[in-house]
Order: structure tokens, then C-alpha cells, then sequence
């Protein structure tokens, strides 16, 4: 299965009324790793984001989060997916669009299946489909300040 995302985006006309700037399938499909797409739908360098800019927010070179703004992301993760442990200097909202998933933390395991929401709080973890069928989760990601502990710094890693 090809990661095939439709992006609808919203704008304002030159009167201020609202319209449809952008309508189209994703067409900045990347693989990092084996067996993992994915697509940046949107992204802003700041937060809160600027409206009036009329820029594609998709077109933004981003890395896995973007420090001071927002990454929208859609991540297709096939059976057998290249392990990535890491950790992110972000808030994450998560859904599961499709399929099912393990998230691998330090030391325990949550399954998550179709309709299921995660918040993701700066820890370290991985992603691991045990199964037959693609996993496609949405996320947002929004920069967020290093997590700290015990006089230690959690900062990003992998």
C-alpha cells in the first residue's frame, strides 16, 4: 500500500472571504527507514501560527519536529518497520488512522488499534508493527521544551 493522503487546505481570497488554496494528494512522500512513508501535510515556523501567511506550510524543510512551530504529519508504518528508538522536543497528538501498532517505552509495551489517540510527552520510545497490515497514524507535532528530571536535561535523541 502507497501512502496516498488528500491535503484540503483553507485560505482567504484577496476580500477575506474563505476558499480552498490548496486541494490535492501529498506529493512529499519520503522514507526515512525501511518500510516507513510519510508526508508532512503542514507545518508552521511558529506558534501560534500566522494565518495571513500564504505560504504551502508542506513545502517548509522541517526535521522530525520544528523547534518554535507545529509539524502535521501523516507516518505509514508496514509489518517488519525499521526500528527508530527516539525522542522528540515536542507535545504529540497521535491517532491511529488504521491498522494496529506497538509503542515500545522504557521498559513496557502499548498496543494501540484503529480510533485510538496517544499524547506523546518528550519520552523515548519506538514503533513496532508485529502484524500483517500497514499502520497509518496521524500526528501533530508542537515544539515543546526539554523534558526535566533529577537535575538532567531529556533533550532529543535519534
Amino acid at each position: 500500500m502507497t501512502l496516498r493522503i488528500r491535503r484540503v487546505v483553507t485560505g482567504h481570497d484577496a476580500q477575506g472571504r474563505a476558499r480552498v488554496a490548496i486541494d490535492e494528494v501529498c506529493g512529499n512522500v519520503i522514507s526515512r527507514r525501511p518500510n516507513h512513508a510519510s508526508c508532512v501535510v503542514w507545518s508552521t515556523g511558529t506558534f501560534p501560527a500566522d494565518n495571513g501567511d500564504d505560504a504551502d506550510g508542506a513545502t517548509r524543510q522541517v526535521a522530525t519536529t520544528d523547534r518554535g512551530g507545529t509539524v502535521f504529519r501523516i507516518v505509514q508504518y508496514q509489518p517488519g518497520v525499521a526500528p527508530r528508538n527516539h525522542r522528540t522536543e515536542s507535545l504529540d497528538y497521535a491517532v491511529v488512522l488504521l491498522g494496529e501498532i506497538d509503542m515500545e517505552l522504557e521498559g513496557s509495551v502499548v498496543h494501540l488499534r484503529a480510533g485510538d489517540v496517544l499524547v506523546q510527552r518528550g519520552t523515548i520510545h519506538n514503533w513496532i508493527n508485529r502484524g500483517t497490515e500497514p499502520c497509518v497514524i496521524a500526528f501533530v507535532l508542537v515544539a515543546a521544551k526539554p523534558v526535566e528530571r533529577s537535575g538532567r536535561r531529556l533533550d532529543a535523541v535519534g
